[in-house]
């Protein structure tokens, strides 16, 4: 789990990061999951966009995606959900 100071300086540099995927009515499937996950093993830091057709709740949304590529929520603000996940080879960020 992150701590709070933690997950202070991962929102601190997802300030600048434009959402990457889009949660429509579908819902999350298998395949964006899986690109989800390859996006954070690229970036380790990535936000994504939940769409007004999206019927599920953003928080129930965020655990899916959590649960499917072992990632950390550092916050679910509004209709965006910003996910870290440490790189094994692509290592970024330093956490505090």
């Amino acid at each position: 789990m992150l701590t709070s100071k933690q997950k202070k300086h991962l929102r601190a540099a997802s300030h600048n990061i434009q959402p990457i995927f889009q949660v429509g009515k579908a819902g999350v499937n298998e395949n964006m999951t899986k690109q989800i996950d390859e996006a954070l093993e690229k970036r380790e830091l990535i936000k994504v966009s939940i769409l007004q057709n999206c019927f599920e709740d953003n928080h129930v949304v965020a655990d899916e995606i959590v649960e499917a590529t072992n990632a950390h929520i550092v916050q679910v603000i509004g209709n965006t959900i910003i996910l870290y996940k440490e790189s094994k080879e692509n290592k970024q960020i330093e956490l505090p």
